[in-house]
């Protein structure tokens, strides 16, 4: 039975999550998550259920290790846990959902102690091979509390029975296990060279619930890419950049042979 934890969220575009803990009370975390935490907390790392569930995260990308806090002390004590790009905590009280919900990898934040994050792996061959995100998935399994992160802003929906949803497959962040999960081609020509919204979409029906970001992580970091090597071309190529590099330097060129014409 996971550890009954009462939290705190802080922040708007960059959240946070704070977490207070009664002496005894536990809560797990992605590895590097963890932000502060009071004097009675106690760290310990290791595999989170033996080494073979450390070797399938290890597999799907994730970390080995799963670092894990307990308040050693008598009185209640905090720790928060802050996600590395900006975005919002999601929080997920499995126990609404039947003690299982998947999530997409590099999403899990933190849990109450004795919840068990485990791999999923995408039952259809076309999720797999064309999701953009692969064949992994997490399964967060328990009847506590668990924290997801997701970038830009959240979107939730409540899916009917049948309804169908088409997203960017970057976008899913969770769902539930009774969501049907697969990847679709967008036909025509056009769409798929010219279209910008790559070759694939995921599509998701009910019923269930499901959680869209706005910014994934995957897009947010091809636009730095993109923008880093578009400023290195134009200095390359003498452009605004080079151009204003160029004025610079003759700007302080001439300065430094006056402050030297002077000395003399």
């Amino acid at each position: 039975m996971a550890h009954d934890i009462d939290y705190t969220l802080h922040g708007d575009d960059m959240q946070i999550v704070e977490i207070e803990l009664d002496p005894g009370e536990a809560v797990r975390a992605e590895a590097g998550a963890m932000l502060y935490m009071d004097g009675p907390i106690q760290m310990d790392t290791g595999t989170g259920g033996g080494f073979m569930k450390g070797l399938k995260r290890r597999i799907a990308g994730e970390s080995f290790f799963i670092p894990s806090f307990t308040n050693g002390g008598r009185d209640m004590a905090r720790v928060a846990f802050s996600a590395p790009y900006p975005g919002k905590v999601i929080p997920i009280e499995l126990s609404d959902f039947g003690g299982t919900f998947l999530c997409q990898k590099d999403t899990f934040l933190c849990a109450a102690q004795g919840i068990e994050i485990e791999v999923a792996f995408t039952k259809k061959i076309g999720a797999g091979l064309f999701g953009g995100e692969g064949f992994i998935l997490q399964k967060l399994t328990g009847d506590g509390l668990a924290f997801a992160h997701a970038g830009g802003t959240v979107i939730e929906r409540d899916l009917a029975r049948g309804e169908t949803l088409r997203v960017d497959t970057g976008c899913l962040v969770a769902f539930e296990t009774s969501v049907d999960y697969d990847i679709e081609f967008q036909g025509g020509f056009k769409n798929a060279l010219f279209g910008g919204e790559g070759l694939f979409l995921a599509k998701i029906q009910g019923p269930g619930k499901v959680y869209l970001q706005s910014l994934p992580f995957s897009r947010l970091a091809d636009r730095i890419v993109a923008a880093s090597r578009s400023f290195s071309n134009r200095g390359e190529t003498g452009g605004n950049g080079g151009a204003l590099g160029a004025l610079g330097g003759l700007a302080a060129g001439g300065l430094l042979g006056g402050l030297l014409g002077e000395d003399q």
